[in-house]
């Protein structure tokens, strides 16, 4: 029987826009070190405030990629 293995990493996404947006980057950053990407499940979403205005949005993200030995 032959199967896969999945290495999940996490990475803190941000953006001045959206958690969207902060997700996406996230994911985008992934992409740079890790091929072979496959979920990414958000698991905090969090912002930061300066003054009474959202500063930052800011997404946890883990990302599963496909291990390659």
């Amino acid at each position: 029987m032959s199967g896969s293995v999945y290495q999940i990493i996490e990475f803190v996404g941000t953006s001045k826009i959206s958690w969207e947006d902060a997700a996406k980057n996230a994911v985008i950053m992934a992409r740079k070190y890790h091929s072979d990407l496959r979920v990414a499940t958000i698991k905090e979403l969090d912002m930061t405030i300066e003054g009474e205005l959202v500063s930052t949005y800011r997404a946890k993200v883990n990302i599963s990629f496909k291990y390659h030995p």
